[in-house]
């Protein structure tokens, strides 16, 4: 398996209600240089995260203390700018497994998918649901049902459904990447082979 298979998550979730974050900003263009998976997550947000004498913002919402989990919600267009790999990596490798937002840039979405991240798509009213049940309650738990395709404030029990490939479904209920897929369908591939 590329990554951990996803099928329901139930987590508390960090709230970043920011419009239009792009790649650039989810992880800055000086930290891609490492062609592995691991420790972007360190750089995750960096110029948001840390001064210029490394200290951490205290009123940047990663460095709170009161909101932690693995479901990050944001705001509007989420992931936009370059196509940037990397960006995905950092999320999934600080610990995130789902990005909730009312619109992501479409290679963003593809990029988090490839390395298991669930970028759920929702309404912008849902989202403001979702925002304001989390101010009311820092530990409220949001339940992302991907067999389901539902996601649902527990609090509430305000649901709400998404869309996702079937093929890119798939593959996350099993960790695949497009590689593991393919070679789960080695016998079939070869026994197709042989036939022709």
């Amino acid at each position: 398996m590329a990554y951990d298979s996803f099928s329901v998550l139930k987590s508390s979730a960090v709230p970043m209600p920011i419009e239009n974050v792009d790649t650039d900003q989810i992880i800055p263009a000086r930290f891609l240089k490492a062609t592995e998976r691991k420790g972007f997550g360190d750089n995750l947000f960096r110029d948001w995260r840390y001064d210029k004498n490394d200290q951490p913002k205290q009123d940047f919402v990663l460095n709170n203390p009161t909101y932690s989990g693995k479901i990050l919600v944001g705001g509007k267009n989420f992931g936009s700018g370059s196509s940037r790999e990397h960006a995905a990596w950092a999320i999934y490798d600080y610990g995130f497994r789902c990005v909730v937002s009312s619109f992501f840039a479409d290679i963003f979405r593809g990029n988090a998918i490839n390395v298991g991240i669930l970028p759920v798509q929702v309404s912008p009213e849902f989202l403001h649901e979702i925002f304001t049940a989390i101010e009311k309650d820092s530990k409220t738990e949001l339940v992302v049902d991907l067999p389901a395709q539902t996601i649902t404030i527990s609090a509430t029990g305000a649901s709400e459904s998404f869309a996702i490939n079937g093929y890119k479904k798939h593959n996350l209920l099993n960790g695949f990447d497009d590689i593991d897929y393919l070679q789960a369908m080695k016998s079939e591939i070869a026994d197709f082979a042989s036939k022709r």
